[in-house]
């Protein structure tokens, strides 16, 4: 495959990398998100434009899922909720989660990850895959864990 789709694939492997490796004596961990997230932002709109193939989104392995956004909810604890555009005015009404938008990121990734190392998936179908995924799931939980993450930055949260 081509250069752009390597940079992707190593910027996958690093967040997802990032992501499991997270636990609270780490407390960078948010930090080193709120770097990647852009790149790898940048890195699957180098390929937004291209043809489709058939196939594409896949759901995750929902214990597997739920596991990770527990975790991650208990370590963002207050940095967790963020309000959306449709939220009412009172605190417990914040319906955005960063926990949720870093697991399904992570999840859409791990899975063309591990068809790749399991060669069960040329590199063109992980492409398709996770542009597709991008397309019609993740790519929204992207832009809302950067404006989220944005966010905490300025006022010195991460």
């Amino acid at each position: 495959m081509s250069d752009s789709f390597d940079r992707l694939r190593q910027l996958a492997e690093t967040y997802c990398s990032t992501i499991e490796n997270v636990d609270e004596a780490d407390s960078q961990w948010l930090r080193k998100v709120f770097r990647l997230l852009p790149q790898l932002h940048a890195a699957i709109a180098v390929f937004l434009e291209e043809d489709s193939r058939e196939g594409g989104h896949t759901e995750a392995n929902l214990e597997v899922r739920f596991a990770l956004f527990s975790k991650l909810h208990q370590l963002l604890g207050e940095r967790d909720p963020y309000w959306m555009e449709y939220d009412l005015g009172s605190e417990e009404c914040r319906s955005g989660s960063l926990a949720d938008d870093l697991t399904d990121i992570y999840c859409e990734l791990k899975q063309g990850l591990k068809l790749l190392e399991e060669q069960q998936a040329d590199p063109g179908n992980i492409l398709h895959r996770w542009r597709k995924g991008y397309q019609v799931h993740w790519g929204r939980h992207l832009v809302d864990a950067e404006r989220h993450l944005y966010d905490l930055s300025t006022r010195g949260a991460i």
